[in-house]
């Protein structure tokens, strides 16, 4: 499973952004049930933030959502957080 973020906005506007490739890891069921749950609550359209807020472009191998603070679900935070910090 290919999982990719990109953050955009903020205070300075900079852009991040990381991919995970889960297969062969230890975790990839994890990592699967967290992806899809996320997923399953994005929105197909990118949401109106608040300013200086991130937002954020889910990709979980080929299908992209959209999220941004601060109404992220629980699911969606853990993802980003966990591909911002593993991934490349």
């Amino acid at each position: 499973m290919r999982i990719r973020v990109r953050r955009t906005g903020g205070f300075a506007g900079i852009e991040r952004s990381a991919e995970v490739d889960t297969s062969g890891l230890p975790d990839a069921p994890e990592w699967r049930a967290l992806a899809e749950k996320a997923v399953s609550d994005g929105r197909h359209v990118p949401p109106v933030g608040v300013p200086d807020g991130f937002s954020y472009e889910i990709t979980v191998n080929g299908r992209t959502v959209y999220a941004a603070d601060p109404r992220l679900t629980e699911e969606q935070r853990q993802l980003i957080a966990r591909v911002l910090k593993e991934g490349a």
